[in-house]
Order: C-alpha cells, then structure tokens, then sequence
C-alpha cells in the first residue's frame, strides 16, 4: 500500500467518524474520534476471532504506518503551531511563574512518584518490572499532551488565568519530558557514564537551546512578513518556519516542540499585530485552525486504531488499572507542590489543583514515546500500559471535564 493510500484511509475514516459525531452522537470532537476508532478496533478484533480476518488485514495496514515518525517528525510541530498561535502572550505571562514550575519541577516529581509507586505495584503483583523502566514510564507519560489539552480546551468555559496555566504547561514541558526519557533510556541500555554534567547540559542545549531558536526563526519569519502584502505569500512563510524550523531544530538536536511554540507565540502574538494586513490575519486563522483540525482528527483516528497491533494479556491489563490511578495520583501531588508554593506570591481560583490534575490530558506523544523504546520484555509491557493510560485520559477525563468546571 502507497504512502498516499494510507493517507486516503485514515482521512477518509476521519472525516466519516467527524460527521458520524457530528449529525448522531455529539461527543467532543477529539473524543468522539477516538471512541468511534476504538470500536471499530473491537469489531476488527471480533471478526477476527470469527475467523474473518479482518484484524489481520487492519493490523497489517497499522503496520505500514511510523506512529513514532508520524506524530513526532510530522504532525506534532503543526499542531503546536497552530496552538501557539491562539496564545495570549501577556496572558501566559502573567502565569509564568506557575507554567514554569508545572513544566519542570512538576515533571520530575511525577517521573520520580510513578517510578517509586509502579515499581512497588508491579513488584506486589509479581510482575515485576525494573526500577529504571518504571521511572521511563513515569518520564514519558507525566508531561501533559499539548494536542490533547488543546483540543479539549477548545470547547470549554475556562477561566482565563486557568485556561493559560493548563495551556502553557502542555506546551512547555515536554522539553523536560523529553530530556528526562532520553537520560533514563540511555542509562537502562546500558550508557553507565552519563553524569550530572551531561544531564545539565542536554537540558541546556535541548530546552534553552529550542527557545532561542524558536526566537531567532520566529522573529526571522516577522521580518519577512512585513515586508510583503499578499497573504498567499505569508501563509507560505509560516508554513515553512513551520517545516523547515522544525527539520532543522531536529538535525542540531534542539527541541523542535519548543521551538515552534516560542516562534508561534511571537507570530501569533507580535507577528499578527505588526507584520499583517486584517486581511491576512483572516486568511491565516482561517488556514491554521483547517490545519489544527484536520491533523487532529486523523491524529486521534490514528491513536483509536493503534490499539489493534498491541498485545494485551491479563497481565497488562491488571498493571493497565494499576498505572491509572497511580498517573492521577502522581499528577496530583506534583501540581499541588507548585501551587503550595506559589500561594504566597500568586492568586488561585478555587479548587485549581483538581481541576490541573483532572485537566492534564495524555495524548499520542506518550504513546510515540513509548514506541521509541527497544524491543524487549519491558517495552512489552510499557507500551500497553502506556496505550491504556492515554485512552483513560482522553475518553474519561476528556469528557468529564467539562462537568468539574460546571460544579466548580
């Protein structure tokens, strides 16, 4: 099957489940996606085991199909962009103390409880896993998904100041995410001689490292844009800072995510207000909010499906329903330790640390993550469990948001 064929068939499923939702069952457009590619997962998976072969045929045409280079290398920096375009900068700012805090020290104190607390589960329940690969686990499932979070955020009532906590924080830590998992696989393959120094520095380069990037190639792509008036024009060069900023924060190992969030902020916040016409503005709303939607749909078709070419056994299924609560349980502590620290100098709304635990949606960066372990025994375990705790926060989460944000 061609590359275009397979791209026919994940956008044509996605516009169907779109309009399936749409017209009969009215979920949130993310959810509903995911929930009508999940069931049909379990269709192929019942004529399969009615000796139609449908699975096989599904699961061989999931195959063919990178979920690592797809949301990672390719669709992940347009949905970032598209996100950060919509940011308030003066907004954000003034949550900047809190983003940070949640962006960094609220990554690690998530990595570190679900490490200590799935390593003790596993090991109760004789099924144990080993320590490094419970703090991977923890390191690529705590940063919050900024597709996920997004999307969802879209269609809720959310107060401005909690709004921009739980956007910024989605969009800003999966640098710290990233650096953790990548020091933590490096060490459980068996490179014993990383150091303090080396962890510093990776950090350095891949998290300063794609925020100065992102401001050079951001402000670059303003200076360009004031100098044309023709929207066609200018779209284009967004598109390619776009493209071409995140292909080469990738070849000088920055952080790509980071980089086209810092350079999305500025033309949606700088780059809108001084390098456009209103004309242009339109046109480049209009073509990055088609850009969002239609990537997050086949996105999130994408995560429904994946489920087909997981092994699922008891076993990861009994450590599935251990990981959630313990996920939740992690992402409570390390919001409320930033809060706690913050309430001092800064104002929050009311029950703010619920409504961050219950708001800190995983997406397909984790399950992409997840996908770039080597293959053994642990990744066997880690990516099911992985998949289980992304549909969790999704579906359940995604869908009862709204309702705690009514109550609260």
């Amino acid at each position: 099957m061609s590359l275009f064929q397979i791209i026919a068939v994940l956008v044509t499923l996605a516009a169907l489940f779109s309009y399936l939702n749409y017209r009969y069952i009215g979920l949130p457009s993310t959810v509903g996606l995911m929930v009508m590619a999940l069931s049909l997962s379990f269709v192929l998976e019942g004529m399969g085991a009615l000796g139609f072969g449908m699975e096989e045929r599904a699961a061989h045409f999931l195959a063919r199909i990178d979920f690592n280079q797809t949301v990672l290398h390719g669709m992940l920096g347009f949905l970032l962009f598209a996100g950060a375009l919509h940011v308030n900068f003066e907004e954000l700012a003034q949550q900047r103390w809190a983003v940070i805090l949640l962006a960094t020290l609220g990554v690690v104190l998530s990595t570190l409880i679900i490490g200590v607390l799935l390593w003790l589960a596993l090991g109760w329940l004789s099924m144990p896993l080993p320590f490094i690969y419970c703090l991977i686990f923890g390191a690529l499932i705590s940063p919050t998904d900024p597709i996920a979070v997004l999307a969802i955020l879209k269609g809720l009532d959310t107060p401005k100041g909690l709004e921009m906590k739980i956007a910024g924080e989605a969009l800003f830590n999966d640098g710290v995410g990233v650096v953790l998992f990548l020091v933590l696989v490096g060490i459980a393959t068996g490179n014993g001689h990383i150091t303090a120094a080396d962890i510093g520095w990776l950090f350095v380069k891949e998290w300063l490292g794609g925020v100065v990037f992102g401001l050079i190639s951001g402000a670059m792509a303003c200076w360009l844009l004031t100098r044309v008036d023709d929207y066609q024009v200018e779209v284009l060069i967004t598109l390619a800072l776009v493209m071409g900023g995140y292909a080469l924060a990738e070849a000088w190992h920055l952080s790509a995510p980071l980089a086209i969030v810092v350079a999305g902020l500025l033309i949606g916040n700088h780059g809108r207000h001084f390098a456009m016409s209103a004309q242009t503005r339109r046109h480049l709303a209009t073509f990055w909010e088609l850009i969002d939607e239609i990537f997050n749909a086949v996105l999130f078709v994408l995560i429904g499906l994946e489920v087909l070419v997981l092994i699922y056994t008891w076993d990861y299924l009994l450590a599935s329903l251990v990981a959630i609560p313990i996920v939740l349980l992690a992402r409570f502590v390390s919001v409320g330790v930033p809060v706690g620290l913050l309430r001092s100098v800064q104002v929050f709304a009311p029950n703010t640390v619920k409504i961050l635990t219950w708001g800190g949606l995983r997406g397909g960066v984790s399950v992409a993550l997840a996908l770039t372990l080597p293959a053994g025994p642990e990744r066997s375990v880690i990516l099911p469990v992985t998949y289980a705790v992304v549909a969790f926060s999704i579906i359940a989460q995604g869908l009862t948001i709204k309702r705690l944000l009514k109550r609260d």
